[in-house]
């Protein structure tokens, strides 16, 4: 997804040195909603890891306890 964001970067500066407003306008709001979406999965993802590797250490710790 980060990938995405970069490619709209590049399509609104290109657009911009062209002198296509509008263009670039829009690559440069798509770009930046994909940034933050990323980011926002980012986060949810590093949350629920943590969470995981809690778990899994608890579980070899005492395998016999659930």
């Amino acid at each position: 997804m980060l990938r995405w964001a970069v490619i709209f970067l590049i399509i609104a500066i290109i657009a911009a040195l062209f002198g296509f407003g509008g263009v670039a306008g829009t690559a440069v709001s798509i770009a930046k909603l994909l940034f933050f979406v990323f980011i926002v999965l980012f986060v949810i993802s590093l949350i629920a890891g943590g969470f995981a590797a809690k778990k899994i250490k608890n579980i070899v710790n005492d395998p016999l306890q659930k």
